[in-house]
């Protein structure tokens, strides 16, 4: 009797009904668990091919600063994935949409691991890359209305928490994994986390009901606006100068620092560990006024990037130097996020997906920059110095964008000091 009506319920919120009781917390932990695990693989696979450069370029032929390209591919995948999927899909069940991007992403980085070339491997990654902002835009969502709304912002950082521990635990061991079977290894390991992935949110995440009033014309307005192409802009050369380093950071790391390869997955936890510091302290930065940390976090990634091949110079300093990369800019992740939200109005879906898009430019822009300067001869100390500059250029935007938003304040009529009249029950 109770699995009939099981049954009958989840057929009729298939058919777009409406849910009914709130979830048990048991049930709720259980579908952020679901959701996170996604994020963990989506995570290891977009940080892992940084850590095995070396080893894919060997694979495939190819030198290191052209195995920049296959980060590139990827980003350049989220990019494209991102706001077109956020749109497209505005109106479908989310949970259907959840399940089919993280098929696609498994399928893609079945696709790498199988990929005996240079060429057939960039599009891989390309593939693989074209869920990830989607799911991350459409999960959010999903994880904020399992739960009362003052508890929102705790479901979206649990669902997001699999990207940060991905950084912890499964790039390290994905790239201890590559260096040891193969480059080809961590990319089958992240496609069988997808299947899992799968299996869990059919299984945990409840079905809900698809959003009627949405359309992708009402989510595409929002890029009418210019100040959310000056968030975007913000966090793409902001951005560029962290990826710039951070895509060469095990090359950097043995040729320039000195240390030995299996060293690499090591750098890789102390970077975790800086994303995960930065995360926490994000909201407290943030509470000081959020385009004030904005322009504190933007500066603070100038300066780290100025010093930083100086820094990976020498071994003492070389650590330091990865954990504030990983810390610094991460506290300027959820700002930017929140600045792009509230910028974008009605279109809160696609701007929630276009912050990946902005980081995975970034992430294409900074890979492009570094392998230019690595191919003009210089060292791997100068990826960095070329990252500081994009930093400054992302202060510049967001001083034009702060200019122009007090400038709007400012023109808007102020408030008549005197009450206006009530009008009769005639209208007169």
């Amino acid at each position: 009797m109770t699995s009939d009506r099981t049954c009958r319920a989840a057929r009729h919120l298939r058919r777009g009904g409406r849910a009914g009781p709130a979830p048990r917390a048991a049930h709720v932990n259980l579908a952020l668990l679901a959701l996170a695990l996604g994020g963990f693989g989506i995570g290891t696979t977009e940080f892992v091919t940084m850590g095995l450069l070396p080893q894919i370029a060997e694979g495939v032929r190819i030198s290191i600063p052209a195995a920049g390209y296959v980060v590139s591919a990827y980003a350049l995948g989220v990019v494209v994935g991102a706001p077109t999927i956020a749109a497209l899909a505005a109106r479908a069940p989310r949970k259907r949409v959840l399940l089919w991007l993280m098929v696609a992403f498994g399928i893609g980085n079945l696709a790498s691991a199988l990929a005996t070339a240079y060429l057939p491997l960039l599009l891989a990654r390309f593939v693989s890359g074209l869920p990830h902002g989607a799911y991350f835009g459409i999960g959010s969502v999903v994880a904020a209305s399992l739960v009362p709304k003052e508890r929102r912002t705790w479901a979206v950082a649990m669902m997001l928490a699999g990207l940060t521990v991905a950084n912890i635990v499964g790039v390290p061991a994905a790239t201890l994994l590559g260096q040891h079977l193969g480059w080809q290894w961590p990319y089958a390991l992240v496609a069988a986390i997808s299947a899992v992935t799968v299996l869990a949110i059919w299984r945990w995440v409840p079905w809900q009901r698809s959003d009627d009033t949405a359309s992708i014309g009402s989510e595409l307005r929002s890029l009418t606006r210019l100040q959310v192409w000056l968030a975007l802009a913000i966090g793409t050369v902001g951005f560029g100068g962290m990826f710039a380093t951070f895509s060469y950071i095990a090359p950097t790391m043995t040729e320039l620092t000195g240390f030995g390869e299996r060293a690499v997955p090591f750098i890789l936890v102390v970077y975790g560990v800086g994303m995960t510091c930065g995360a926490f302290l994000a909201g407290r930065v943030a509470s000081r006024g959020l385009m004030r940390g904005i322009f504190f976090c933007l500066m603070a990634i100038a300066v780290l990037l100025a010093g930083f091949g100086f820094a990976a110079q020498q071994k003492w300093s070389a650590v330091p130097a990865v954990f504030l990369l990983g810390l610094v800019p991460t506290i300027l992740v959820p700002m930017l996020q929140t600045r792009l939200m509230d910028v974008a109005h009605e279109g809160q879906s696609l701007a929630a997906a276009l912050n990946h898009s902005t980081l995975n430019i970034a992430n294409a822009l900074g890979a492009w920059l570094g392998s230019v300067v690595l191919d003009a001869g210089y060292g791997y100390e100068w990826p960095s110095r070329v990252g500081a500059v994009l930093a400054v250029a992302g202060l510049l935007v967001a001083g034009l964008s702060a200019w122009l938003q007090r400038r709007d304040l400012s023109s808007r009529p102020r408030p008549s000091a005197r009450p206006a009249p009530e009008s009769s029950p005639t209208g007169r």
